[in-house]
Formats: structure tokens, C-alpha cells, sequence
């Protein structure tokens, strides 16, 4: 079909060869139902080719019917007339049967297709890294995800079976009406080479104006999945009518781009009706004088112009498919940008799954930035003892977050190695290695389900007891069993029913129930009241016995309880010691920070 398209001009080569090299390794399982359906459409083409020929013969016996009066002519006739009619509902039963078969087929092959693809892009966004999923749009993303690969899904059986069905319609008549007549049969070569040029620059500005309008509604898919994700703070502070307003905006531009492709995919289905009307007069006009002058039978005209109006139905469809064949290849590029974005975190070469970890953490002469150039983290070097517990403070952006992502790789180091038991952690595999290592996050994201389920995600394979017993240590027990259903109450999403410390005393649940060796924490407490502070610090005290701990904290009492304090500023590690020994310190900036901290706690 790609081929056949390339050459009618429907669609840019370019974004039609990308949009078919990544639905291709995904068809090598759906040969035999694409063969079935290949088959069953070239009965129906057989069968579309014989439909005519029953009413070529009646039209001929009738005609020399009423030209003669032959004894027992009539008798004949009848008879011919009863065996023609049951064959052309002979033959249109197969060919709506064949076409039955060859639609399901294709349609069944779709939609495993789409599915396949569907499940590859979803793989594929998952693995990239935090870089990406920073600076890219949610709402556009899930737009490709969904929308798009149901546009290529619907596209496939909507326009490109038909599509290949009268393109082999349109080859074998076309060589059938040069065998009955050829100097009529030239109106085919003349009708497809006037759709070829008015088409040309047709086509390409359809595509042009389905692109804008995918992006368009990738756009607003990103506003609406933002604005309904803050929607608090969209109250808050009124932001109605300025949200409405610039999705109002996106949306009419989308409007614009979709109706200027609906205008040019219309002129031009009306500009081939032109086209095929002057061929069919062509062909009515020409060959009703050879049926005068005796070169042709009525029945060979009639058989030749229900050909030509058969054989110009491709040109129809590919006038009236270019519009969702311009959108399909539209959204095809859209999936294949982000399948062409590189995975940048992923297993090395010759990674081998880590089996037992003590928990030692190593970070030698590290060195990372965001952007070229700039450089977050200036030659971090530091040991961490297997079960010390380390606090990272400093101020807002010194890089303290940055080392919460190095140590389960969710980004790597620009240079230098992190190291765990001594061997840099690039040379496990990424799985085994991310489940040694429980992470705390400073924002908790819990899935829509139940509590108990958001627990089991640390250990999938937990019994409901251990769920349980992670809760108690986590100081969550108490409010889940007064919550209506229990383990069973259903969170909602992103745990939007429940409070920031109801959330987080969740997630150190889960973190417990992983039971690791080394534990992340990263801003655990930031935005949260005394009362649950003090909850969750008491988890986190259940959470960090005996595990290598590295906490980054604006958290004093947290701090002072560690076991070692690592100051982060520009970059770089300039304090490290004991918290009672970095209080009495010469430059007094840990005193400073931890009476500051005190100080914000006890206002708020």
C-alpha cells in the first residue's frame, strides 16, 4: 500500500516510509491472518470483475431479442435471463462474503498491531529518564500514546483496505477494458494522470495542515492535563478564565488547522468527481458510436462503463481517504519522535544482576549538570559506611536533590562514579540495582487503588500481613483502620484524598516493606505540619535502623539525628563531620541553619 500511495502523491515519502518502519517490527506475528485477508480480497476483486458480466449478457440477449423474432427465442431468453440474475447474486453473496473475511482479518491484524505498538511507546516512555520526563509535556505524551496510535489503528482499516482493494481493482480492470476496447481504455490512463497532477500540491498542504492539527491537539490535551492536575491552585487563585483563555486560543488555532485540511481534502474529492465525469463522458459518448458503427455489442458497453466507473473508484477513495491517510502519517511522526528520543539510563554492556548488598555508598570525584556547561555538582567525593545514617542540608539548589537521583540512576554522572560496595553501580543491572535502594521522595505519588495495594508496590509479592506490619512501623496503621473500607479505601488519584502526611507515612510504608539495605530520602517532611512531622520522622526512624541512610533535609531535628551531616553548597561538600561537632564549628553556618530551621518549624 505504501508504495501504491508514494506513487498517487498522497502522502510526503518521508513521513510515510517513518510512520511504516515503526509499525513493521510489529507485524511479524500477524502473518497468517494478513495473508487471509489478502486472499479474501483478491476473490472479491475476482468476484468484483465477474459482477458485471451477467448483465453484459442479458443486455446483449435482449437487444438481439428485439432486433429478430426467432421461434422459441423468448423461452431462451427467459431461461438466460433466470440463470443471470442467480448468478449475480451468486457472485455478490461471495464478494460480501470475501469482503467480510478480508475486513476482519485486517482488522484483527490492526488492532494486535496498535495494541503491540501501543505497549512498545509506553515501555519506551517509561525508560527515559528524569531529564526528559522534566522538560516534556504529560498531556501531549498521552495524546501520541492513546490518540495517536488509534488514528494509525483506524486509519489501516478505515482507509487502507479499501485502499488496497480497488488500487488491485483499478490494475486488473484497467488490463481487462484494454483487452475489450484500448482506444477506450486510454480514458483510464488519461483520468489517473489528471488526478496525479492536480493532486501534487494538493496533497502536500493536507499533510501539512494534519500535522499542525495533531500538534494542535496535543497542545490541548497538555493544558487540560495540567490545569485539572493543579486544579486547587487553579481555584485558588481564579485562574478560570486566563486557563480558559489560552486553551481557548489553542483550541481555535486547532480548529483553523483542521478545518483548512477538511477544505483542501474536499476540493480536491470534488475536483476528481470532475475528472471521472468527463472520462465517463468520454467513455459514453465514444462508445456509443462504436456500438453504431457496429464495433462494440450494448452489452460490451454497458460491461465497459460499469469497468471505468469501478476503476475510478480508487481515484475517489484516494481523493477522499487523503484527509485521514495525511492525519495517520501525521500521527506516525509523532509517535516516531519519541521513539527516537535515546533511552540515556539503561543496562550497559555486560551488567550483571546484583544478588546481596551490604550497603556501602561511594560518590569519587563526581561531576554533573543539567545543561552543558553548567555544572550542578563540582568533584563530590565521599564515603558512606554501610548502616550510617547521613544528612545532606545546605541551601535551595546547592545539588543536594541531584545526589537523591545518582544513587538508583535515575541520572548519571556527567563524570566520576558512584559507587556501591565498592563497584560502580553502571556495571549492575538497572532492576537489581533499584531494588536495593528505597526511595522516599519529597513529593509521594500514590496510584489510584487501594492503600494497601500503594504499599504492596514496595514488594509485590508481600502477604496482606506484612502490608500490615510495614503500616504500624510506618505509623499509618492507626488512620487507615479508620478509614471506611481500611486497606481496602480507594486513594484516588495521585492519593488526593488523603493529607501531605498521611500520603508520605504511605510511602515510607512501601519503603519499608521493600526492605533495602540503602534508603533515599529526599525533602520527607518539606510542607508538612508539626503533628505530622513529627509522625513521619518517627517512621522514618523505623525506616532507617540499621540501612545506609542518606537524607536530604531542611529538616533540623532530622539532621541532629543522623549520624553524620554532609553541608552542600555550589556544588561542592564544605562541611562534613558529626552534627554536635559541625554545631560548634568555626563558621557557624550549620548552628545558623538548624536555629533557622527551628525558628520556621515553630512559626509555622
Amino acid at each position: 500500500m505504501s508504495q501504491a500511495l508514494r506513487r498517487a502523491g498522497t502522502v510526503d515519502p518521508g513521513a510515510l516510509r517513518r510512520t511504516m518502519d515503526i509499525v513493521k517490527p510489529h507485524l511479524g506475528g500477524q502473518r497468517w491472518l494478513m495473508s487471509g485477508g489478502v486472499t479474501a480480497l483478491l476473490f472479491e476483486v475476482a468476484f468484483r470483475v465477474l459482477e458485471p458480466w451477467p448483465t453484459k449478457y442479458v443486455v446483449d440477449a435482449v437487444s438481439a431479442q428485439l432486433g429478430a423474432s426467432v421461434p422459441g427465442a423468448p423461452e431462451a431468453t427467459a431461461g438466460l435471463l433466470v440463470a443471470c440474475a442467480a448468478a449475480v447474486v451468486l457472485i455478490v453473496g461471495l464478494r460480501a462474503l470475501t469482503n467480510y473475511l478480508a475486513t476482519v482479518c485486517f482488522a484483527l491484524a490492526g488492532s494486535r498491531v496498535a495494541t503491540k505498538l501501543r505497549a512498545a511507546v509506553f515501555a519506551h516512555v517509561q525508560s527515559l529518564s528524569d531529564g526528559y520526563h522534566a522538560t516534556s509535556k504529560r498531556g501531549d505524551l498521552v495524546q501520541r500514546l492513546v490518540g495517536d496510535v488509534g488514528k494509525l489503528q483506524d486509519v489501516a482499516v478505515t482507509a487502507g483496505l479499501p485502499l488496497i482493494a480497488n488500487v488491485i481493482t483499478l490494475l486488473v480492470m484497467a488490463v481487462v477494458m484494454f483487452v475489450l476496447d484500448p482506444r477506450l481504455a486510454c480514458v483510464v490512463v488519461f483520468a489517473a494522470a489528471a488526478y496525479w497532477m492536480t493532486s501534487r500540491g494538493s496533497t502536500t498542504r493536507i499533510t501539512q495542515a494534519s500535522r499542525k492539527t495533531r500538534k494542535g491537539e496535543g497542545q490541548l490535551a497538555n493544558i487540560a492535563q495540567e490545569s485539572l492536575g493543579a486544579i486547587g491552585v487553579v481555584h485558588a487563585y481564579s485562574l478560570h478564565g486566563e486557563i480558559s483563555k489560552s486553551f481557548s486560543g489553542s483550541n481555535m488555532k486547532t480548529l483553523k488547522d483542521g478545518v483548512q485540511a477538511k477544505k483542501l481534502a474536499a476540493g480536491l474529492e470534488r475536483r476528481t468527481d470532475v475528472i471521472v465525469g468527463v472520462a465517463t463522458a468520454l467513455v459514453l459518448g465514444g462508445g456509443g458510436w462504436r456500438v453504431v458503427q457496429g464495433g462494440m455489442s450494448p452489452g460490451d458497453l454497458v460491461i465497459f462503463l460499469t469497468y471505468l466507473k469501478t476503476a475510478m473508484k480508487p481515484l475517489r477513495d484516494l481523493a477522499k481517504y487523503t484527509g485521514r491517510i495525511a492525519r495517520a502519517t501525521a500521527s506516525g511522526e509523532r509517535i516516531a519522535d519519541v521513539l527516537d528520543v535515546l533511552v540515556d539510563i539503561d543496562d550497559e554492556p555486560g551488567a550483571v544482576p546484583v544478588a546481596q548488598v551490604r550497603g556501602d555508598v561511594a560518590l569519587r570525584d563526581v561531576w554533573f549538570g543539567y545543561l552543558p556547561g553548567e555544572p550542578v555538582l563540582r568533584g563530590l567525593d565521599v564515603t558512606i559506611p554501610a548502616g550510617q545514617r547521613v544528612a545532606v542540608v545546605g541551601p535551595s539548589g546547592a545539588g543536594k536533590s541531584t545526589i537523591s537521583k545518582l544513587l538508583p540512576r535515575l541520572i548519571d554522572p556527567t563524570e566520576g562514579a558512584v559507587c556501591l560496595d565498592g563497584k560502580n553501580i553502571r556495571g549492575f543491572t538497572l532492576e537489581s540495582l533499584r531494588s536495593h535502594i528505597a526511595l522516599v521522595p519529597q513529593e509521594t505519588v500514590l496510584f489510584s487503588g487501594t492503600i494497601g495495594d500503594n504499599i504492596r508496590y514496595g514488594r509485590l509479592d508481600a502477604t496482606d500481613e506484612e502490608v500490615r506490619e510495614a503500616a504500624r512501623k510506618a505509623s499509618a496503621h492507626e488512620f487507615i483502620e479508620e478509614m471506611p473500607e481500611g486497606y481496602d479505601s480507594y486513594v484516588g488519584e495521585r492519593g488526593g484524598t488523603l493529607s501531605g502526611g498521611q500520603r508520605q507515612r504511605i510511602a515510607v510504608a512501601r519503603a519499608l516493606l521493600r526492605d533495602s539495605p540503602v534508603v533515599v530520602l529526599d525533602e520527607a517532611t518539606t510542607g508538612l505540619d508539626p503533628k505530622a512531622t513529627s509522625a513521619v520522622l518517627k517512621a522514618i526512624d523505623h525506616l532507617t535502623v540499621d540501612r545506609t541512610t542518606v537524607a536530604i533535609t531542611h529538616d533540623a531535628h532530622l539532621a541532629l539525628g543522623a549520624d553524620r551531616v554532609l553541608w552542600v553548597e555550589n556544588g561542592m561538600i564544605e562541611l562534613d563531620g558529626g552534627p554536635m561537632e559541625l554545631m560548634s564549628e568555626p563558621s557557624g553556618r550549620f548552628a545558623a541553619w538548624v536555629s533557622t530551621q527551628r525558628h520556621a518549624k515553630e512559626v509555622s
